[in-house]
């Protein structure tokens, strides 16, 4: 079964408009893991807009599900990083002014870049992973850094789904035949929702993971928490 991580970055938006501590983003993180979530990811960024630096160190050492940290690799992330020591680090190629991620990496022009965060990832026991879009040879050039995994990018198959489904997951279903040739783990992420997550993962074999905030917490205002969670973790059976 593919695992669920939920992205809890939109709890944190929410505390963050109105100040102090509610919702409580520590609290939440261990509600979606009583509630069957198998992981936990956050995307601090530089302005903590929404996910604070403090509430990753906050949120490491209670949590006993797979944590997970994206982000861009400056340097105050990459020492964040090594000091928390997550299950895993996900690297998205995206602008401090970015509002939500709106790309993959280009592997290609930043091998020797992203050789080198790998590596020092690793070094610490941590798994690495690269965002990307389905293009093979991003992919493969993913894998020529040394990567564990690649995280696909599904937004344009969200796009494209609710007019052709077929042709919104033949791209990924390529990509995940390319990342499996080439030893990578494979993970998805960015607006997969109830619609669209269970043909997305019936047709991509190999699966590991999915990373899922907006959508998730967004039903949850609809169903309650725990029984979003239950909702998707189904999408997944």
């Amino acid at each position: 079964m593919t695992r669920l991580s939920v992205n809890i970055n939109k709890i944190a938006t929410i505390r963050n408009a109105r100040g102090g501590n509610i919702p409580d983003v520590l609290k939440a993180a261990i509600r979606c893991e009583e509630s069957g979530a198998q992981g936990i990811t956050v995307h601090p960024r530089p302005d903590e807009r929404h996910i604070r630096y403090q509430d990753v160190r906050d949120i490491r050492p209670v949590i006993k599900t797979e944590f997970n940290i994206e982000g861009y690799p400056v340097k105050k992330f990459i020492d964040l990083v090594l000091e928390v020591k997550p299950d895993q680090v996900t690297l998205v190629p995206d602008p401090p002014d970015a509002i939500t991620s709106n790309q993959g990496w280009d592997t290609i022009k930043n091998r020797q870049f992203l050789t080198e965060v790998v590596t020092e990832f690793q070094k610490n026991g941590i798994r690495t992973s690269l965002f990307v879009d389905s293009n093979p040879e991003n992919i493969e050039g993913a894998a020529l850094t040394g990567t564990n995994r690649v995280e696909l990018y599904t937004e344009p198959y969200a796009t494209m789904f609710p007019a052709d489904r077929h042709k919104a997951l033949a791209p990924f279903a390529l990509a995940a035949k390319v990342a499996r040739q080439a030893g990578l783990g494979l993970n998805a992420g960015h607006d997969l929702n109830l619609d669209n997550l269970r043909f997305f993962n019936d047709n991509i074999p190999g699966l590991a993971e999915v990373s899922i905030g907006h959508a998730l917490i967004s039903d949850a205002l609809y169903f309650g928490l725990e029984k979003t969670i239950q909702l998707y973790l189904d999408q997944l059976k």
